[in-house]
């Protein structure tokens, strides 16, 4: 009566885990056509792009020509405000120029606010496209993971039917279908956290995407793991040459500079030129004319001047300081990760080549030995869960593996090929 319950109840997990596994579909989802949409999508890089639409504005503001100043003046005015009757009337029209080269320089500077924001723009795109492929892998090992866990579902069945028919057959123990039970109870147990890690990469990648979290995603492609690359001198080489965040540092060296020849040339006096029409009662009308300048060298002018010279000196000199600083943190970025590449490629060739198929034919040779009564049901258990551990381990590093390398191709600035 016992054995028969364990039967049932061992029964009853076979099919509710046939009963749960997820049905494949047959779409493909490709890595580069998800990374060039989110590209295109993404919130974050449209809201940069609409800064540099902005930051493009600027320049033709900041070099335009103040608005010229229209007066007129009443002399001698009755009180009863009779125009007709005032003395003298002024009607005057004047335009303020600023000193020549203070407009060019107004909008270089403008300039390099735009170039600056152009850079962030590639700097976000690195980001969300790193972002995505690293998502991407999430969501392909979670597949993985759920395809693993069903294959050992089926293998435990098998098990259970070759303990269940020893046991009957008076040349196994009743413990052996008893194990093969809450093994697959456990097995069963698990596939709600593998689905839930899933659906949470799904919803990530949906969102990078500027999709609804459950929009229908196809299944992700095995990526091609390890292959070729530069070395780290060439790598950091390339790094210096094309990281956009570099490049944000050294337009804001060359926007020092110009702010820099802008300061020195507020030393020198704006001017305002005017001219005026004068009519007079009972006396001729004639003309007159205007020029005014700033006095920028006083000395109680002077010292801000000064300070605004200095100012734009040290903020060169924090660039300069930030560039030496940031050209060695990428040199220290690449060579890390490509220390930690060599070891993952070295650990996926080694599951690969070793221990899988060492794990595969441990696990048939177990099984044939307990079929014949050579060894224990738990070691054919033991090597069931071994098998399933190093299939998930050479999927996790296959995963860190092209994850690493999506970081590199952001730390250099450029991609690398080899995405499905």
């Amino acid at each position: 009566m016992y054995t028969h319950r364990i039967v049932v109840f061992a029964l009853v997990l076979m099919s509710f885990g046939s009963h749960v596994r997820a049905e494949p579909t047959n779409e493909q989802l490709l890595l580069d056509p998800i990374v060039a949409e989110a590209l295109a999508q993404n919130p974050e890089i449209l809201a940069v792009r609409q800064r540099l639409l902005a930051a493009k504005e600027r320049p033709a503001q900041v070099a335009s020509l103040d608005d010229p100043e229209l007066k007129i003046e009443l002399w001698n005015t009755p009180d009863n405000l009779d125009v007709s009757r005032t003395s003298n009337t002024i009607f005057g029209l004047s335009q303020r120029f600023p000193y020549p080269g203070k407009r060019a320089l107004k909008r270089s500077l403008t300039e390099k606010d735009a170039e600056t924001v152009t850079a962030q723009i590639r700097a976000k795109e690195r980001e969300i496209a790193a972002q995505v492929k690293g998502t991407y892998y999430e969501l392909f090992l979670a597949h993985k993971a759920i395809e693993i866990h069903h294959r050992q579902i089926e293998l435990l069945k098998d098990f259970f039917e070759i303990a269940n028919a020893r046991f009957r057959a008076g040349k196994g123990a009743q413990v052996d279908v008893l194990k093969s039970a809450v093994e697959l109870s456990k097995l069963t147990n698990e596939l709600p956290v593998l689905e839930q890690q899933q659906e949470s990469a799904h919803a990530r990648l949906n969102l990078l995407l500027s999709r609804a979290p459950s929009a229908s995603l196809g299944l992700p492609v095995e990526p091609s793991g390890p292959r070729p690359r530069p070395s780290v001198e060439q790598l950091q080489q390339a790094a210096i040459q094309n990281r956009p965040e570099l490049r944000v540092i050294n337009v804001d060296m060359a926007r020092s500079s110009a702010a820099i020849a802008l300061s020195q040339r507020q030393f020198y006096p704006d001017f305002n030129v005017g001219v005026s029409r004068f009519q007079n009662y009972g006396t001729r009308d004639g003309f007159g004319g205007m020029v005014m300048m700033t006095v920028p060298f006083s000395f109680w002018t002077k010292p801000k001047y000064d300070a605004g010279v200095r100012e734009a000196k040290a903020n060169l000199e924090a660039s300069k300081a930030v560039v030496h600083g940031y050209e060695n943190q990428i040199r220290y970025e690449i060579a890390d990760l490509s220390a930690k590449l060599d070891a993952t490629q070295k650990l996926i060739a080694l599951y690969k080549t070793t221990i899988i198929p060492q794990a595969q034919q441990t696990l048939e040779s177990t099984r044939i030995g307990y079929q014949t009564a050579k060894v224990e049901f738990l070691t054919l258990l033991d090597a069931e869960r071994a098998l399933k551990d190093f299939q998930l381990e050479y999927y996790r590093s296959l995963t860190m593996f092209e994850q690493r390398m999506a970081e590199l191709e952001r730390t250099v600035g450029v991609d690398m090929g080899g995405n499905p």
